[in-house]
């Protein structure tokens, strides 16, 4: 009994991505060893705050912000609870006017909140964190933002696409029931707007489904290429696009690789693929490897699009 318990154990553990479970890291873009190990679950909502603020044309160093505030408030957890009517990513609270509790409760609005009212801060990117931090949160122990800046600085580079392939999770897709090229064209919707979905030749009903059909029960996908039926999205990278004004293509493409491979325990997610390298789930490694193409250059080819294949 006592080894069936801890087998359930060890089970729970895997499949929600808690202690023992399937991991996630991001890595420093220098080569100095830099790393911070997270949860599938926080890498979900670390992936929505850094497309809501890029989204917004907000800089890195808002989504640095960003990032560190939301990990000192709630570990980039969305938490239903706090102190007094506090609640989500960030501890807003509805008696203080941040929206209502279903409001706050969604990790898009919440980010676009914090954004909305760190942009007045005056010159907040050159500001320390602690201190641009603090005026927009009013907390009581505003020098604790401070300690989440290394692991923030690390986060919004991969996750706003500057730092390439130093974002991977681990362990194989997590259990849920929103799976499929519709699922994730909904969570696409959900933190980087409508545009990134009619950018891959699909619209997208409310209920997250494709609202265009096509031929042989595709995605308007490359599905042909990955040999992967209709289990791929393709989403075409242009520079400047989704609101990212004076970003570059490249930039772009990596956001949105390391945005599929942050959700991939969420989404069912089997693989990722950009500018020559992939990432697949499940493998011992789970790094980012180059694909056969990059020595005949195919990184420049494959550099036009990610591709995202699901599970089902």
């Amino acid at each position: 009994m006592v080894l069936l318990a801890l087998a359930g154990y060890l089970t729970v553990q895997y499949l929600t991505g808690g202690t023992g479970g399937p991991g996630c890291e991001v890595v420093s873009g220098k080569g100095d060893g830099a790393s911070y190990e997270f949860t599938p679950e926080q890498a979900v909502n670390a992936a929505t705050i850094a497309a809501v603020g890029t989204g917004r044309n907000m800089p890195e160093r808002a989504v640095t912000i960003a990032l560190a505030t939301a990990l000192q408030e709630s570990g980039l957890r969305n938490i239903r609870h706090g102190d007094r009517d506090s609640l989500g990513l960030f501890q807003q609270r509805p008696s203080q006017g941040w929206g209502t509790p279903k409001e706050i409760m969604d990790p898009a609005y919440a980010a676009g909140k914090f954004y909305e009212h760190l942009a007045k801060v005056p010159g907040y990117t050159r500001l320390p964190l602690t201190v641009a931090a603090q005026r927009v949160q009013r907390s009581g122990f505003p020098q604790a933002y401070a300690k989440h800046e290394p692991d923030a600085v690390l986060l919004s580079a991969a996750l706003t696409g500057r730092s390439a392939a130093t974002l991977t999770c681990k362990g194989r897709p997590g259990a849920t029931r929103t799976t499929g090229p519709d699922a994730v064209r909904a969570a696409l919707v959900r933190d980087f707007g409508r545009d990134v979905v009619q950018e891959a030749g699909a619209e997208v009903r409310d209920d997250g489904s494709s609202a265009t059909p096509t031929p042989s029960g595709t995605t308007h996908a490359s599905a042909a290429a990955s040999g992967s039926g209709g289990r791929t999205v393709t989403v075409p990278v242009r520079a400047g696009s989704g609101g990212a004004a004076g970003r570059g293509a490249r930039e772009r493409g990596w956001q949105l690789a390391h945005w599929a491979v942050a959700n991939a325990s969420a989404l069912h997610i089997e693989r990722v693929a950009y500018a020559g390298r992939e990432w697949s789930a499940g493998i011992t490694d789970s790094r980012w490897h180059t694909t056969d193409a990059e020595g005949a250059g195919g990184a420049e080819r494959d550099s036009g699009s990610v591709r995202i294949t699901t599970e089902r």
